[in-house]
């Protein structure tokens, strides 16, 4: 496996091992989610220049611009959350209540 490759599958698998066990705080949870769409930003544009094809070029800035709506999206919710609820713990948050 070459060193690109590795680092950019442990980000993920780091990312994914954050969310999935440190999932106290709302905040935490989308940083995690932000770090693994990252990784996976950076895999896809050294996949993307390994192929040299101009056909592929513009998946990196695709999955760049999801990951932008992502974010704020997340961060709408953050904030929405935090001013009903005053807090960002998961535990306090209760899905069937509105």
């Amino acid at each position: 496996m070459a060193p690109a490759q590795f680092t950019c599958s442990s980000a993920f698998i780091l990312g994914l091992t954050g969310l999935v066990f440190h999932r106290t705080h709302l905040l935490s949870a989308l940083l995690c989610l932000e770090g693994m769409m990252l990784s996976l930003y950076i895999a896809l544009s050294i996949w993307t220049l390994g192929m040299a094809s101009t056909s592929s070029s513009a998946l990196p800035l695709f999955l760049l611009a999801v990951s932008a709506c992502e974010a704020s999206a997340g961060l709408a919710l953050l904030v929405a959350t935090v001013r009903t609820h005053g807090t960002d713990r998961m535990q306090s948050l209760n899905l069937l209540q509105c």
